[in-house]
């Protein structure tokens, strides 16, 4: 059944909740956001939400958490929780890290100062291609993204 050319399989009351712990590693990456972009398929979310702004915005959510949350400590986990309706996707990367001040750490990497950086361009992405982003701890580092559906 392709998604884009099928109708929903799910009813409107359904919602999918899924959490997913992987060891700290970036190989771990494509799987996590092939698994979240095939929940939302089933609810035939828009090809663009599924191919650009949900695997953009999970994958540099994903690496900052591996490679600055919990710095690829060996043995160090990874959380990412999904709750996916046909109205919205929630996604929520929990790392092991202290934290980071959201609005400190957000830049516009299209300023003329800020064009040869090489840190800063994926919490710009993300919060460019999700509708909401906030950052919060509990028991480590969590960024929670809600995505709205635009059909």
């Amino acid at each position: 059944m392709g998604a884009s050319n099928s109708p929903s399989f799910f009813p409107d009351r359904v919602h999918i909740a899924l959490e997913i712990e992987i060891p700290s590693d970036v190989r771990y990456i494509e799987r996590v956001v092939e698994i979240v972009a095939m929940q939302c398929a089933q609810f035939a979310y828009p090809a663009r939400q599924r191919c650009l702004n949900i695997p953009v915005a999970l994958s540099e959510a994903l690496s900052n958490a591996i490679l600055r949350g919990n710095g690829e400590r060996v043995g160090a986990r990874v959380q990412v929780k999904v709750d996916v309706t046909r109205e919205r996707l929630i996604l929520e990367v929990l790392d092991e890290g202290l934290g980071f001040d959201f609005e400190d750490c957000l830049t516009d990497p299209t300023e003329p100062g800020n064009l040869e950086r090489e840190d800063g361009r994926g919490l710009f992405l993300m919060t460019q291609l999700m509708d909401r982003i906030e950052r919060f701890s509990n028991q480590g580092n969590v960024v929670r993204m809600t995505l709205t559906r635009n059909d």
